[in-house]
């Protein structure tokens, strides 16, 4: 099986690496799983990065991605413990979806790493007119084990439709609907009816974006459970850094 990226995507003519960010599980007091974050290899940020990506690049670069992701998820992981690697994704990027997947699964096989441990997310920022190659990627990846994540939801093109046509099973709620929570009443009546679509739909909910205690304790008393932000740690380049000490949950 081939497709149209598989043949003509160009070489990169850069190298990258990856920072990894822990996403914090507040009911089980630990962390969750790590997203692997694009950078240079100076530690340039994404964008710098992203800059670099020709259109006739996109299919190479998102395929190196995930290869990457994965080789550095194998080596850092700590042995035995159940932690998940959140790899982002531009559907744009995916011709094919099961052709498009074989360097995946080709690494997760070299590295020895589970398919079940891994988190596919994409943005709602890229807007995909054809909801059903969408559709079609997500039910692929999740017959080969992969958990499917939406980024940046509540500041994107879809928005709520994008859950009539399909439901990922993580939903990562954006930042701009995060901070100041605490102190704005409009932003906790938004998250709350979030939650109970979410719980409706049975689809789990990451904050992302956390910069203070008082954001991540009144998302938790909403009845969120993952987190994901500054306030707990930032990216590491190329290692996995510690959540901060003192977390209450």
């Amino acid at each position: 099986m081939a497709c149209e990226g598989c043949t003509t995507a160009s070489q990169l003519d850069f190298d990258f690496s990856m920072a990894f960010q822990p996403i914090y599980d507040a009911d089980a007091c630990r962390v969750w799983g790590y997203e692997a974050l694009v950078r240079g290899l100076s530690g340039e940020s994404a964008f710098e990065v992203l800059s670099k990506v020709s259109p006739e690049q996109k299919y190479r670069f998102d395929q190196d991605c995930r290869v990457k992701a994965v080789e550095l998820a194998s080596r850092l992981f700590p042995a035995g413990e159940d932690l998940m690697l959140s790899i982002n994704f531009m559907p744009k990027a995916v011709y094919e979806p099961a052709a498009c997947l074989r360097a995946t699964l080709h690494a997760a096989r070299r590295y020895g790493f589970p398919t079940s441990s891994i988190m596919f997310e994409f943005t709602e920022n890229e807007e995909v007119p054809d909801t059903s190659h969408l559709t079609d990627i997500i039910t692929e990846y999740r017959r080969h084990g992969f958990t499917t994540a939406v980024d940046d939801f509540g500041a994107g093109h879809a928005g709520l439709g994008l859950l009539v046509d399909f439901q990922p099973d993580l939903i990562k709620i954006d930042m701009l609907l995060i901070r100041g929570i605490d102190t704005s009443p409009a932003r906790r009546a938004v998250v709350a009816g979030i939650v109970g679509i979410a719980k409706e739909l049975g689809i789990t909910l990451l904050a992302e974006g956390i910069e203070t205690e008082a954001e991540f304790l009144v998302l938790k008393a909403a009845g969120i459970r993952l987190f994901q932000g500054y306030w707990f740690a930032k990216p590491a380049f190329e290692e996995l850094p510690q959540v901060r000490s003192g977390v209450r949950a």
